[in-house]
């Protein structure tokens, strides 16, 4: 098995996917490592959601993560997020918000476990979200990263109020 440390970034660069080295405090690898978190959290979410649809939902998004994060650690590359996982987030919120009860009031998190986790998850996101928009005001990025970002966050507050109000 290789070894895990590779003492390459011992001196505060690492490498981007398509190999160019950057400074480990970048606002790249602060985008990207954000969005990690943000999947991190997506998987306590998914280990603590009470219904199997959200498992089931929150693990393809944290599939389609692997690509984001893809695509802010690498430079001058098509991006793997497309307009349709944009489209198919929107979708997804509206299937769950069908079975919600109209929104009238302001939520506080902690309902369940499960949407708690849901809610910070939603909270990185918007984090990430913002370090994306930092790192467009600097350097290139895929607009489409920035939307799927936005529509992910209003999808983990979808998912949150879905874990705590169905039975």
């Amino acid at each position: 098995m290789a070894k895990v440390y590779t003492r390459t970034g011992d001196k505060g660069q690492t490498s981007l996917y398509t190999n160019q080295r950057v400074s480990k405090g970048s606002l790249r690898v602060e985008a990207y490592g954000t969005v990690d978190e943000a999947d991190s959290v997506l998987g306590m979410a998914r280990a603590f959601a009470a219904h199997d649809n959200v498992k089931e939902t929150i693990y393809k998004l944290q599939k389609e993560l692997w690509l984001l994060m893809a695509d802010v650690a690498s430079l001058d590359q098509e991006p793997n997020i497309t307009p349709e996982h944009v489209t198919n987030l929107e979708h997804i919120i509206d299937q769950y918000t069908e079975s919600l009860a109209p929104l009238d009031h302001f939520l506080v998190p902690g309902a369940t476990k499960g949407s708690s986790f849901l809610d910070v998850a939603r909270s990185v996101v918007r984090r990430a979200e913002r370090c994306m928009w930092r790192l467009a005001e600097a350097e290139d990025v895929h607009d489409v990263d920035i939307r799927y970002l936005n529509r992910l966050s209003d999808l983990c507050f979808t998912l949150a109020r879905y874990e705590a109000e169905v039975k």
